[in-house]
Formats: C-alpha cells, sequence, structure tokens
C-alpha cells in the first residue's frame, strides 16, 4: 500500500512537472479578467463537442448539453445575453492547457477537480457529480458483485482503473485505447462491461438499447469550471461561484441536470 501511494504521488507530480514544463513552450495569450471580458462583450469558453449529455453537437451540428447550457448561463449572467459567448471546442489534453495558455476565458469540459490540477489552475465550487460507473449488455450482471473473474474494458492510463481495482479487484481488466475499441470488444463477447465516466455511459445508455448501467456509482468526482490561476482573475471566479451556488439555489441547475438526464 506505501508503495502504491508513492507511485500515485510520483504521478501527480510528473504531471505538475510536465505542465509547467511545456507551458514556456506555448503561444503566450492573456485570459481576460472581468473587466475585459466585459469591455469585450463576450466570453471565450472551451468547451467538448463529443460528449452526449454534457457537451455534444445535435444532428444540425449545433453544441448541445448541460455544459453548454452553463456556458449561455454565464454569458447571461455577465452580458444579459446567451449568446454572447464564443464555444471552443477541445480535446481532452487540452482542457487545462487552453486555460493557462490564456486562449480562453474558461473551461468547461468535464474536468475533476483534483488537488493536483488544483497546483495550475483554480476551480468554481463544483457543478456536478459525476463519478465512475459500469455498462454492460450482460442481462446477468446486474451489480458490481456481478463482475467478480470477468473482464471489464478500461480506458489505458485512466484514473478508472485505480477505481476498479481497489472496488472490484477480483475484475480482470482489459485496457483500450478508445471507447470505440472498448464498445467493439463488448459487442464481440471479449469483455462483458465496461467502465467509464458515468455521464458517458449515460449518454450510450440512451442511444444503444440493449445498454444498460448499473446503479452503483464507484466514485464521486466533482466536475467544475476551470479558471486561470492569478489575483486579476479572482473577481470573475467569484461572479462563476455566486452563480453556481444561486443556480443550485433557485433549481436551475438540477432543472437543467434532469432534462439532460443525467440523475
Amino acid at each position: 500500500m506505501k508503495n502504491k501511494a508513492r507511485s500515485i504521488r510520483f504521478k501527480s507530480l510528473f504531471f505538475v512537472f510536465t505542465l509547467i514544463a511545456s507551458i514556456g513552450s506555448w503561444h503566450s495569450a492573456q485570459a481576460g479578467t472581468l473587466t475585459e471580458i466585459q469591455q469585450r462583450r463576450k466570453l471565450i469558453i472551451a468547451v467538448k463537442d463529443n460528449l452526449p449529455l454534457l457537451g455534444f453537437r445535435d444532428r444540425n451540428g449545433n453544441l448541445q448539453g448541460l455544459e453548454i447550457d452553463i456556458a449561455r448561463k454565464l454569458a447571461t449572467e455577465i452580458f444579459n445575453n446567451p449568446d454572447a459567448v464564443e464555444l471552443v471546442p477541445v480535446a481532452n489534453q487540452d482542457r487545462l492547457k487552453v486555460a493557462i495558455q490564456g486562449t480562453v476565458d474558461l473551461t468547461i469540459a468535464r474536468v475533476t477537480i483534483t488537488p493536483t490540477r488544483s497546483r495550475v489552475v483554480d476551480f468554481s465550487r463544483a457543478y456536478y457529480a459525476d463519478g465512475t460507473a459500469i455498462i454492460t449488455t450482460q442481462v446477468n450482471i446486474t451489480k458490481n458483485a456481478d463482475l467478480i473473474d470477468r473482464k471489464v474494458a478500461v480506458l489505458n492510463n485512466s484514473t478508472t482503473i485505480a477505481t476498479l481495482q481497489f472496488i472490484t479487484p477480483t475484475a480482470q481488466l482489459v485496457g483500450v485505447n478508445s471507447y470505440r475499441q472498448a464498445q467493439e470488444l463488448l459487442a464481440t463477447g471479449k469483455v462483458v462491461a465496461i467502465a467509464a465516466d458515468r455521464s458517458l455511459l449515460l449518454g450510450w445508455s440512451k442511444t444503444t438499447p440493449n445498454y444498460h448501467l448499473l446503479p452503483d456509482k464507484l466514485s464521486t468526482e466533482p466536475l467544475g469550471i476551470v479558471i486561470p490561476k492569478g489575483l486579476q482573475y479572482d473577481p470573475l471566479r467569484e461572479l462563476v461561484d455566486r452563480s453556481i451556488q444561486r443556480w443550485k439555489a433557485d433549481g436551475w441547475l438540477q432543472q437543467r441536470i434532469q432534462y439532460w438526464g443525467l440523475q
């Protein structure tokens, strides 16, 4: 256990050092302070465009989802105009970089709040609790205990691996390089289930009738809005935090979570 803990700490520090070292090679822009954003009359927000329910494109190519709603709601808070926002789709590996680099004002792209990430960026209060879950096509698998000695696909190098090893240590983990590969293994019977982010699996379950999601989450992961570090960004962070707190109090946030089926 001590060796495992040291390994986790080493990986966390390596992530921070690698990220900081790479910042110097990026083109340096300056993310907008709240005053500069107000003068610009537009928010620039990094989002996902391939995560069903959180941030994705509809049949007409328009961005939709809970995080898109949140981005537009923030524009309404600042400008009283939900369209006063530029949405910039980003890859997973760039979600923090674009905020540090200053090419966007905020990132709302399924970013889990962690101590490691908090060393290089600031976070808002959580707007949604995601986590690791299991999806399967096997009708005889109804709970996590049914995965004993069964093969489960998991994305290589993901934090899901550690979660599964702790919660279901007897499951046989099969590493994959993409979720498409995981789905192919499930379709051909080479694995009996897939472990991934619950929000992602909920989206799959709504579009693929023979998928069913196991009811229990294996972990809870708070999602937050990424804000650049620096005292100059404190007014923006405070506005974002106040907004999320108010949306929770008046029920708007819960209504949007229910609307997108993210319960």
